[in-house]
């Protein structure tokens, strides 16, 4: 498989592009400033890993039995910013965007190659991530404390500050941008910087 090498992000000699939009963002901010960039850096990685590709590769299940593609972990990521930001510190009552208790898995379930569900799975990505970042940009304290006590947000049953919380956002990008990568290589053979 040829590898589609794209100027904007890979280089011949591995070291980053300065027309990467992922490099060149602040680096010595205070702690909001620090989390709010290293959000946007890795929301930024998985816009350009999926890049260019057409609803059938971003739905395509490179490793079965397993459910997961690109396109469903775009749809997983932005359930995930909505769960985070929208419902647990924004307070908002909303449905999700896929899950239900019938079908928890409907947001890789419901991946399919139909390039109005890719559209629609970015524009309920972006939209999530424009309200993470609006409502990140008002906060002062990130040692807010968010009570838990039926750990529905991860804190084991108790209190969990926001710090932990978005700590807890990179990891679950983190963790998935890894598979993005494997996924993208067995679309078409490109591999991460």
């Amino acid at each position: 498989m040829a590898k589609n090498r794209r100027a904007d992000m890979f280089t011949e000699d591995g070291r980053p592009s300065d027309a990467d939009p992922r490099e060149n963002g602040p680096h010595l901010g205070d702690e909001r400033a620090t989390f709010a960039e290293g959000l946007r850096h890795v929301r930024l990685t998985l816009e350009l890993k999926c890049a260019d590709l057409d609803a059938e590769q971003m739905a395509r299940r490179a490793v079965p039995p397993s459910t997961m593609s690109l396109l469903g972990i775009v749809r997983h990521l932005a359930e995930m910013e909505q769960n985070l930001f929208r419902k647990m510190l924004a307070g908002e009552s909303v449905q999700a965007l896929y899950c239900t208790p019938d079908d928890r898995d409907a947001d890789f379930d419901g991946a399919v190659a139909d390039p109005a569900v890719v559209e629609q799975a970015w524009a309920d990505w972006r939209a999530e991530v424009d309200f993470a970042e609006r409502w990140l940009d008002g906060v002062t304290d990130l040692g807010m404390v968010i009570g838990d006590p039926d750990n529905t947000k991860g804190s084991s049953g108790g209190d969990i500050s926001l710090r932990e919380l978005l700590v807890g956002m990179f990891g679950e990008y983190a963790r998935h941008l890894g598979h993005v990568d494997l996924l993208r290589e067995c679309i078409d053979g490109r591999l991460g910087q």
